[in-house]
Parts: structure tokens; sequence; C-alpha cells
């Protein structure tokens, strides 16, 4: 690449993001290239992990609630009454209908994965929602401290993934990868199977930056050293 359309890249993309991937123009856009197509790739699995917690709690707390508006009558914590009560004045001021479907759609992933924590060990909704919302999961993985801190690593890589922060850096990100897929076998293996279908997150982890360098390049780490 000519080093006046690098500029222009780095002018357009800023210097602090791709000053983490090198100096070097050529490798510097290899590198930048995986990364986004990583981030695509794994939009497969948070997108299956995130809307089916979502549905698989709503569904567990409706019951428990004996209605789909739960959220009105069960003790969530201060900061989930609060999401919900956003999320209810954003939908009024949009002039939608207060629906449940539509409130639940509204509310944040971390407000999902706020049930496994100490509060709601208290309430007695962790324990309702593991045992309900994971019913393939050992008997041993149905732990509240195990459950919030699974779901923890995955927040936190869905929220670099969704910011557009570099991720190749990572080694374990095929570990965190599996590790999305095993919760989704837990909740409903039938999920698990077609998100795997159409997961090319294997793939592109394998191929490194090689597809994104000309073949003159000396460059050889799948794996993002700095």
């Amino acid at each position: 690449m000519d080093p006046a359309t690098f500029t222009k890249l780095r002018q357009c993309l800023s210097d602090e993001r791709l000053a983490v991937y090198g100096n070097d123009a050529q490798i510097v856009l290899a590198r930048y290239a995986w990364n986004t197509a990583l981030s695509e790739s794994l939009y497969t699995s948070l997108q299956f992990s995130e809307i089916t917690l979502r549905n698989q709690i709503h569904s567990a707390l409706s019951q428990r609630a004996n209605t789909p508006a739960w959220y009105d009558t069960l003790p969530l914590s201060h900061w989930q009454s609060q999401q919900v009560q956003e999320a209810q004045l954003s939908l009024t001021q949009s002039r939608k209908p207060l629906t449940p479907g539509r409130v639940v759609a509204e509310l944040s992933f971390g407000f999902w994965t706020g049930f496994f924590n100490r509060h709601h060990t208290h309430t007695g909704l962790a324990a309702w929602i593991l045992k309900r919302c994971f019913p393939a999961a050992p008997k041993n993985e149905r732990v509240i401290h195990k459950m919030d801190q699974r779901w923890k690593r995955i927040r936190d890589l869905r929220n670099r993934v969704f910011h557009h922060e570099r991720i190749i850096h990572w080694a374990d990100l095929s570990t965190q990868h599996s590790a999305i897929l095993q919760l989704l076998s837990w909740m409903e293996p039938a999920v698990e199977v077609y998100a795997k279908s159409i997961d090319r997150f294997p793939m592109v982890h394998s191929m490194g930056t090689a597809p994104w360098l000309p073949a003159s390049s000396t460059e050889t780490n799948r794996q993002d050293p700095s």
C-alpha cells in the first residue's frame, strides 16, 4: 500500500486505534482486517447466547410471577428496576405499546447477566433461573458464582467486539468461543446445533492474517504478539 493511502486510513481510523497493531503498514492493516473478520465471525455465537439467555429468563420469570410482566412484581435490584423504567420510558416516547415482549427486548445484556449475583441469591431468582434456564447443564455447573463468571467473560468479549476493539491478542479466544457454545447447549441443544451450522469463527481464527497479506510478506504469526 502506498504511504498516502495508509495516511488517509490512519486519519479515519485514528492513530490510537491502529498503533496497537504494530508499525509496518501492511502488517497493521492485515491484523486490523483479521480482527474485523474475527469480530464479525463471533457475532453468531454472541447473538444466539444473548437472545437465548434473555428469552429463557423471560420465560422462567413469567412462570415465577404468573405474568409476562414479571418485571413489575418480582424483587429486582435497584439498577435493574431503573433499567426497566428507562425501557418503558423509551417505548412510551417512541409511541410504542408497553408489551412485555417490547420491554424485554429493550433491556441490556447486563440486565440479564445481572441475575447471577448475591442479590438474587437472596431473592431466590438466581436459583430459579439456574434450574429452569440451564436444564442440560451438569449439576456442579448450576452454581451461581460459576455462572456469573461465565457470563461476565462473554459480556466482556461481546463489549469488545461490539465496540470495535482489538481481540486478536487474546490467546484464549477459541476457548471463549467454545464456552459460549457450551452455554447454548446447556440452555437448548437445538440452538447450539443451529448456531454451529452457520458459525464461521473456527475457520476465520485458523486462517490468521494470511488472507490479507501479500505472498511476499514475512509475517508468520497467526496470533498478534503484542
